[in-house]
């Protein structure tokens, strides 16, 4: 089925619970319930609240709160400040007073418009001014830094540094002391470290492309690769105590549990990868999920949920049992070897045929994404503003800022210029030029890339999902030609 799209004007509303649920079925009956899986959207308690509504409503239907969020909601708790008194202060605050570091570092540049044009003469890349809103926000800053180290050091000590510092000297000493120590920047290599896993799974997720069927397993995987590189800068080993580790690890796991819905464990399940030797043996300890008592409890609320208690469910049941355990229809070495080389819905495309309703239930998850994030970029006052920057007159763009405020286009237009926009965007994924031409900056950078001139001046305060220094040097050779 081709991707649509649908947008509701709410301008003026109370986004109560009851309000969202409303809308949500009204989008549920047009689309038809029966061709709905899921509803995912952010971790907010009025969206967690309709979720649960439709979910009422529609038993076979389940709501799944964005993993984005919650991943970005994990990793903010982590950076947090703390009081002085939190029992966590003393292994947790360093963070917080890192970030803060480089915040003021940042600001200290680029409010001055002097010092930023000599950042800038030794710097290709840019100090992105990331907004706190954006995913990831404190750890992209952070790897802006460590990537731009070396031309920090020479802003600090060219001689003109001292020429700038008269408005403020003790700020100016500050920027210098932190950006020439070297203790400054292995607690930032320390930071990145350890949430590169974190990142990465929010990277990995943060798409509509399917992933459901992957989030059990990759959260698994990143709470252990946190720890193994906690222990390894600890210099522990794997049954030693790590005080920093555990208040890492609680807040994972908190949040992995009011993330974790019966849906992840159904689509873990469901992929063909997970039951081959080669995945079991690349981590001790790991189990097939058929082996799992907690996933088997979660997949069999799924299957009860969706075909209720009678023969449709013996049936699924009977089909998911001689699929788990390589026996009638799964059992033939073609069958059992592509489970490891193939993508799971190309598997189920070629061998589910001796089990038609499982099948058709594993094509239908495994095609489903984990996150919310590209609907709320869609309909983000970027994006609106862009498309109604687009159709003003030509005349107008010189004064777009005061026309975009009495601009008389109508919300049903403005509905139906998105709709047209985003599924270009979805269409340009099929096309060659997706990887290489310019609608790949659509799904990096949003709309806010610099569609009408030439050059990266746009990234200083480019408002990117995550960092794209690629895309940034890209750029710059596009302006020095």
């Amino acid at each position: 089925m081709d991707p649509c799209l649908r947008a509701t004007n709410t301008e003026g509303e109370i986004k109560t619970k009851e309000y969202i649920f409303q809308r949500l079925i009204e989008t549920v009956d047009f689309i038809g319930a029966e061709n709905v899986v899921q509803v995912v959207t952010d971790n907010a308690s009025n969206c967690r609240g309709a979720g649960l509504m439709v979910e009422q409503k529609y038993p076979h239907i389940f709501w799944t709160p964005c993993v984005v969020h919650t991943l970005n909601l994990a990793l903010k708790s982590i950076c947090a400040a703390r009081d002085e008194e939190d029992p966590e202060f003393e292994h947790c605050n360093w963070i917080n007073e890192v970030t803060s570091d480089a915040q003021h570092i940042r600001n200290f540049i680029m409010n001055h418009s002097m010092r930023l044009s000599m950042f800038n003469d030794n710097s290709k890349l840019k100090l992105l001014a990331i907004a706190e809103t954006r995913f990831a926000s404190q750890i992209v800053m952070l790897k802006r830094f460590r990537e731009i180290k070396d031309d920090l050091t020479l802003l600090v000590v060219c001689p003109r540094w001292s020429d700038y510092r008269d408005d403020n000297q003790g700020r100016a000493q500050f920027v210098k002391d932190k950006v020439l120590s070297d203790l400054w920047w292995d607690k930032v290599k320390y930071i990145l470290d350890f949430s590169e896993p974190i990142y990465s799974m929010i990277r990995a997720a943060d798409t509509d492309k399917p992933c459901l069927h992957l989030i059990y397993e990759m959260w698994d995987s990143m709470i252990e690769k946190v720890k193994t590189i906690i222990y390894r800068h600890e210099g522990k080993h794997e049954h030693d105590h790590s005080p920093f580790y555990d208040i890492v690890d609680k807040i994972l796991q908190s949040r992995w549990l009011k993330n974790n819905t019966p849906l992840h464990c159904l689509a873990h399940s469901l992929n063909p990868k997970y039951y081959t030797q080669a995945w079991l043996d690349e981590v001790n300890g790991r189990e097939a999920p058929h082996v799992d008592e907690e996933i088997s409890t979660e997949r069999n609320k799924c299957f009860r949920r969706m075909f209720g208690d009678g023969p449709e469910l013996h049936k699924i049941k009977q089909q998911f049992g001689n699929f788990s355990l390589f026996a009638a229809g799964f059992s033939s070495f073609d069958s059992i070897e592509d489970r490891t080389y193939l993508e799971p819905k190309i598997w189920w495309g070629i061998h589910g045929n001796s089990a038609p309703e499982l099948q058709k239930l594993a094509l239908k998850l495994l095609g489903q994404p984990s996150s919310s994030s590209c609907a709320e970029r869609n309909r983000s006052s970027i994006l609106l503003e862009f498309i109604i920057f687009l159709h003003l007159p030509p005349t107008w763009m010189l004064e777009c800022e005061f026309h975009l405020i009495c601009c008389r286009l109508n919300p049903g237009r403005a509905e139906d210029l998105v709709f047209v926009h985003q599924n270009l965007r979805l269409i340009s994924r099929k096309s060659a030029e997706y990887s290489s031409g310019p609608t790949r900056f659509w799904d990096i950078g949003g709309d806010t890339h610099d569609i009408f001139g030439g050059g990266a001046d746009f990234l200083q305060e480019a408002v990117l999902s995550l960092d794209e220094p690629d895309v940034e040097a890209m750029l710059d050779d596009l302006e020095d030609h």
